[in-house]
């Protein structure tokens, strides 16, 4: 079994998710006793929150850089970044390390291409819905349509990620808000739902809507045990 590093704490409420995941999926895999070989840097969100409103990537892509450096030392195979806004300063870590970045975007392209998805609805933070770290590489590596909510709608599905679930606060009123954002995407032509931040699986689940959604942390956790024990 190959080791594992999981660069977490963005946030920790997600972290314990892909923690959970990963050994639950090594468990059905091997049996017994069996969990995961990994090492995980948890680092303080809130210093990487200030820099992320401060717009200081270059600060943020630093910090991130030197945890994954630490991460490298203690002998893990390869590495994930367990947030999706945080791959915006993917490349600049991979510079700086020699093992291999397992970049979410991509877990989750080969996933809707899989399930034969070609128009997919995205959420996120701001920073993944309107940015081009996230979208593009699903545009330009997996030829995939990528619709957003309008302004109004990645505003309050941002401020429920930061205000909300980023603490742990799960409440019924953001779930419908979410759905109602969803049924947009949907009318929007969306065949399929990115749920494209690692703290919107604690809210909505595949149980509340008919409509097929892709858990980036899941999908993530997946492949990192697909490939520690390849």
């Amino acid at each position: 079994m190959k080791t594992i590093g999981l660069l977490g704490g963005m946030s920790w409420e997600s972290t314990t998710d892909y923690y959970r995941l990963i050994n639950t999926k090594i468990k059905e895999q091997l049996g017994g006793l069996h969990s995961a070989k990994l090492v995980l840097y948890s680092v303080d969100f809130a210093e990487i929150e200030i820099l992320q409103q401060q717009g200081n990537w270059q600060k943020a892509g630093q910090l991130l850089t030197d945890a994954a450096q630490n991460i490298e030392k203690a002998g893990v195979d390869f590495l994930l970044i367990c947030t999706n806004t945080m791959h915006i300063v993917a490349d600049t870590i991979a510079h700086n390390i020699q093992i291999p970045i397992i970049h979410i975007a991509d877990a989750t392209g080969d996933a809707l291409l899989n399930k034969g998805i070609t128009q997919v609805g995205l959420l996120g933070t701001a920073f993944t819905m309107e940015k081009d770290f996230y979208k593009k590489r699903l545009i330009d590596q997996y030829g995939l349509h990528v619709i957003t909510p309008d302004s109004a709608d990645r505003k309050r599905v941002h401020t429920i990620i930061y205000d909300e679930l980023c603490s742990g606060i799960i409440r019924q009123s953001s779930k419908e808000t979410y759905l109602s954002i969803i049924d947009k995407l949907v009318e929007n032509g969306a065949q399929a739902i990115i749920l494209g931040c690692t703290e919107i699986g604690m809210l909505i689940k595949q149980s509340d809507t008919s409509i097929p959604l892709f858990d980036t942390t899941l999908i993530h956790a997946e492949k990192a045990v697909t490939l520690a024990l390849t």
